[in-house]
């Protein structure tokens, strides 16, 4: 099981960390959600439980809930501006479609 973070991805967990004042990392995880069946969900990880698996890159880290991995098994997680917009972007090699607004995907 892998994920990979770009290192634009590790400098923004590790700056909003710092702006936050404290954390261990970044969790991903998913959700039933929106047309094509789930959602990313991204929160602050204050410290690793027992059902997490951790990944570290460049500095950061990212924690992720076992009953999730095989939805995520590969993702490589990047951070990237366009103009005024900014936001983390996920490719992942599981998802099999997404919705036409972006905000959700399926998986086979």
């Amino acid at each position: 099981m892998s994920i990979v973070l770009t290192e634009t991805a590790a400098n923004r967990i590790q700056s909003q960390l710092a702006k936050r004042g404290k954390g261990y990392g970044l969790r991903i995880g998913v959700k039933k959600s929106g047309c094509s069946g789930y959602a990313y969900v991204l929160d602050y990880a204050d410290a690793p439980g027992e059902a997490d698996e951790v990944f570290d890159a460049f500095g950061a880290k990212v924690v992720v809930a076992k009953e999730h991995l095989s939805f995520l098994d590969g993702l490589t997680l990047d951070f990237q501006r366009d103009g005024l917009n900014e936001a983390f972007k996920f490719r992942n090699p599981n998802v099999t479609g997404e919705c036409g607004c972006g905000e959700s995907f399926a998986v086979s």
